[in-house]
């Protein structure tokens, strides 16, 4: 063999090499659901200036999101007095649209004679505002649209600071925070189905040991897969050294620690959003002191959250010229928030 050849692939062999484990990944790889704050007018009506579709997936993306918007959903509707042209269940629809899409539509509907039917709910992912402002659409696909009725259709929506047309939800700096704790717990999920993942190095360098003890731990490390795994290992070895057998961790307990932060960090930015108190959500305190009163926090959160969404829905009141939202008090244990 060629002694100088040899030496070449030896210090090619040697050598350090450094590279990249690939580009950077947005959180959201197809249409980004913050990628403008402005509405596009689509020939008859505008278009919203962020995805209703990515709104109403986001939604369930984490418990702590879904959750508050269903507490307030379901406080609102429970003080709810209904009218004989308003139900309880079409007002909790035009409720819950609110609180996800910062959007709901009332429809007014008369029969050909003239006379007041009961109200509508039109869905808010897939109503449009008109060009003109002042009629709607219902548009499912570019195929399928309806124009409702001229001065039909009321429009409830949370004011945005970059445009007029459309409404804007008030948790939408906190959907990063919903999308990691989704990611967390999908990686999670898919690191236990896997199974394939390395869990442990076994290191094995006491010279005291035989090939066939070797192939009996061997052995027995394979048995432990399977139905009923988990099983309890043990290793005898005669005039061993001291780290002659070494159990080495790769990656659980630091997954353990990270999947715990991520999920905790992100529920609280979460219900900072949402600005319920975790004593209404059923969350278990972590520290010795606990969240304080359930109470007081319930008649604060009445106070701060519940009256003005009340106060928000009556303006239907105004554009209707009757009162078909009425509220009654808020009552915990008797007493009166």
């Amino acid at each position: 063999m060629n002694t100088e050849l040899a030496t070449v692939d030896q210090a090619a062999t040697d050598r350090i090499e450094a590279f990249t484990f690939g580009e950077p990944t947005p959180v959201l790889d197809r249409r980004q659901i913050m990628e403008y704050l402005e509405c596009v007018q689509m020939d008859k009506w505008y278009d919203p200036p962020i995805s209703w579709e990515g709104l109403s997936r986001s939604f369930r993306s984490a418990p702590h999101h879904s959750s508050p918007i269903y507490f307030k959903a379901n406080v609102i509707t429970s003080s709810f007095v209904p009218h004989k042209l308003l139900s309880r269940q079409t007002f909790r629809k035009f409720v819950l649209d609110y609180l996800v899409f910062g959007n709901s539509y009332i429809e007014d509907r008369t029969s050909i004679l003239n006379q007041k039917m009961p109200m509508q709910h039109a869905l808010a992912k897939y109503t449009r505002r008109g060009a003109d402002l002042d009629n709607y659409w219902f548009v499912k696909s570019w195929q399928n649209e309806h124009e409702f009725k001229p001065g039909s259709v009321f429009h409830l929506m949370e004011p945005d600071i970059n445009q007029e047309v459309y409404g804007l939800p008030e948790y939408l700096s906190s959907l990063n925070s919903a999308w990691l704790n989704e990611a967390a717990t999908l990686f999670r999920r898919k690191y236990y189905e896997n199974g394939s993942h390395a869990g442990f190095i076994l290191y094995l360098s006491d010279t005291a040991q035989s090939q066939d003890d070797i192939d009996s731990v061997r052995q027995a490390l394979k048995d432990s897969k399977g139905p009923g795994n988990f099983r309890n290992l043990f290793v005898h070895a005669p005039n061993g050294k001291k780290d002659g057998i070494q159990i080495i961790p790769i990656s659980e307990v630091a997954a353990k620690d990270e999947m715990f932060n991520i999920k905790s960090v992100t529920r609280d930015d979460l219900l900072a959003a949402h600005r319920v108190p975790p004593q209404l959500m059923g969350i278990i305190p972590t520290n010795t002191s606990g969240f304080g009163d359930t109470k007081t926090a319930a008649e604060v959160f009445a106070r701060n959250e519940l009256d003005p969404l009340q106060s928000r829905f009556k303006e239907l009141n105004d554009w209707f010229g009757d009162e078909v939202v009425r509220f009654d008090k808020y009552v915990i244990g008797g007493d009166v928030a």
